[in-house]
């Protein structure tokens, strides 16, 4: 597929290992597994709604949408929250060192 063979999967999934750790790997699958099926979920929807009014044009991009995929997978995925909280900071940073 990306012409990744067996050796290079073992290494990434080694990689993995010890970065997470093998108590926190099985709570990440979980987490990306509900955030893309949340995905799909609004995706169907929103192809449901534009079916439903008979437009066949593209889905304008809706906030809603989008920031409650967004807050599900902060709340999700483990450690997304902290990295999000560490972006925000750095953002002030760097906006205070502009100024």
């Amino acid at each position: 597929m990306f012409g990744l063979g067996t050796p290079e999967l073992i290494v990434i999934g080694v990689i993995a290992l010890l970065l997470f750790g093998a108590k926190r790997i099985p709570d990440i699958g979980k987490g990306l597994g509900g955030a893309i099926r949340e995905f799909k979920d609004a995706k169907k929807e929103i192809s449901s709604d534009l079916s439903k009014q008979g437009k066949k044009e593209e889905p304008k991009p809706q906030a809603s949408v989008e920031s409650k995929l967004a807050e599900k997978v902060v709340h999700q995925v483990p450690g997304v929250k902290q990295v999000m909280d560490v972006k925000d900071k750095v953002d002030k940073v760097k906006e205070i060192m502009k100024s």
